[in-house]
């Protein structure tokens, strides 16, 4: 059975830049058996309600600015999966989370540069689900419950959105060992407890956590964490990093 991921993204750039992060990527989806189908959740969807993405061909969408033009250029043509979005809004009402179908979303950056390093080969269908980021932790675990079962059926679950994220606070020129101690203690926090399985004190991470806000002046970017969560069972860490001195580049499976 295929595990749920939760992946750091980090910059648009990765697409161009891997640095230690793609090769990990590359690595992780080599050892996994090859998804019929993969189901994103992505801190850059942020919506009111669920939705489903349910087009047969979703765009690239370049969902940023400033970047070099060779990052523009960058196409993921992987198909939808219209019946996969039907059947994921299906099992998001019986679970009592009702979900539109959104026909024309497109794929953000949040799913087509991971997913760039880890499948180039665009061959495998993909749909998003939205973040009702307002709705906090709890529902991104009860979303990750509700499709849990499709990882039996050969889908790959992930979560999209990074381990720290303060865009204000980050060193563009920071080299990878340059790690600042307030992000690298937020990490260390979450991972134990991950380890240790508990969910309860993850979920008041922002009042319990070392710096809890500085690393995520607001939720989304972990929010996809909970999702992985959800989806799966055994924590483990595929890989760990920081770029620019504080945006954590951290990879983790839920088997």
């Amino acid at each position: 059975m295929l595990p749920s991921l939760f992946i750091s993204h980090g910059s648009p750039m990765l697409a161009l830049q891997p640095g230690a992060s793609g090769p990990a990527l590359a690595r992780l989806a080599a050892g996994l058996p090859r998804p019929k189908a993969i189901v994103v959740v992505s801190a850059h969807w942020e919506s009111q309600g669920l939705s489903v993405m349910s087009g047969a061909q979703p765009q690239t969408w370049h969902d940023f600015g400033g970047f070099p033009a060779a990052l523009y250029a960058v196409q993921y043509p992987a198909p939808g999966a219209p019946e996969l979005a039907r059947q994921v809004a299906g099992l998001l009402g019986d679970a009592g989370l009702p979900a539109q179908l959104d026909v024309q979303r497109p794929f953000d950056h949040g799913t087509w540069v991971p997913l760039s390093l880890m499948y180039p080969d665009a061959g495998i269908p993909v749909i998003q689900v939205s973040l009702p980021s307002r709705q906090g932790p709890a529902l991104q675990l009860q979303v990750g419950k509700a499709l849990a079962g499709l990882r039996a059926q050969g889908i790959l679950l992930v979560g999209s959105g990074s381990i720290t994220h303060n865009l204000g606070e980050l060193d563009w020129h920071a080299g990878p060992d340059a790690i600042e101690p307030w992000a690298r203690a937020f990490r260390d926090w979450v991972v134990e407890q991950l380890k240790a399985e508990d969910t309860a004190t993850l979920e008041d991470y922002r009042q319990r956590a070392p710096y809890a806000v500085r690393n995520h002046p607001s939720d989304e970017h972990l929010l996809p964490l909970f999702f992985a969560m959800g989806a799966g069972d055994r924590f483990g860490i595929v890989h760990q990093g920081f770029t620019m001195g504080a945006l954590g580049m951290d990879i983790y499976r839920f088997d």
